[in-house]
């Protein structure tokens, strides 16, 4: 496996470009040996014990922060359950949405339970695109959407689980999504991803005292995908603008 691409790094903390299918670290349920692990990877990689300050799903691509050291933990993780980190997404999801700024704001069961949490997610219509090939029987082409995503709460899988209530389905999830669509990407574009990427994150240093933006580039399946149904990622559209 080729180096973890580093984003961002100073004598506290570390942020890398997560490659899809990367865990964070090594839970008692995972029973894979060939599972690969974020946490060992940039140890091993930097020779220095990290801790997570964040979650990303296994599928999900992105920013992923890392802290030092117990104390740089300490002043910096509580933020990442408030809205003092903002975390943008992007994401292809299936159809048009019907403005191109909202809101999801829908209670979400807690670890599959009938407890509700609060869950607020906040989207952005980037750009569309209509194909003439169908992904399902009842339609002769295929509609989708690039989206950018801000969730102002940090509920397990709440972007995937957010959009499929109406029917506007991250492709490729394979826990929250359609079987349908995920089959046609598959078959037509070669691609068995989740396209879900964390794409830039702004925080308040603790010890810096400034504010820090971090960009991840898309993988390049990603990339491919925006590419081939005629999109441009938001920093290459602003590069030509």
């Amino acid at each position: 496996m080729e180096p973890l691409e580093i984003l961002y790094e100073d004598e506290h903390y570390i942020a890398i470009n997560k490659p899809a299918g990367v865990l964070v670290h090594k839970t008692p349920l995972e029973r894979n040996p060939e599972a690969r692990f974020a946490v060992q990877l940039l140890r091993d990689q930097i020779g220095l014990k990290v801790n997570p300050l964040h979650r990303l799903d296994r599928p999900t691509s992105g920013i992923l922060m890392f802290a030092k050291s117990s104390d740089a933990a300490a002043k910096l993780q509580p933020d990442f359950a408030t809205q003092k980190i903002q975390k943008y997404y992007l994401a292809v999801i299936r159809g048009y949405l019907p403005e191109s700024h909202g809101f999801i704001d829908s209670p979400l069961a807690k670890d599959l339970t009938l407890d509700l949490q609060p869950a607020k997610t906040e989207f952005w219509h980037l750009d569309q695109a209509e194909i003439p090939f169908a992904s399902s029987p009842r339609y002769a082409s295929s509609r989708y959407s690039l989206v950018k995503i801000y969730p102002h709460t940090g509920r397990m899988h709440q972007i995937r689980r957010h959009f499929a209530r109406f029917r506007h389905y991250v492709i490729g999830d394979t826990t929250h999504g359609d079987n349908k669509q995920n089959n046609f990407f598959r078959s037509h574009f070669r691609c068995d991803s989740l396209l879900l990427h964390a794409w830039s994150m702004s925080f308040s240093h603790p010890y810096q005292k400034s504010k820090v933006t971090l960009t991840a580039a898309p993988p390049s399946y990603f990339k491919d995908i925006l590419e081939q149904l005629g999109w441009k990622t938001p920093e290459a559209e602003a590069a030509s603008s």
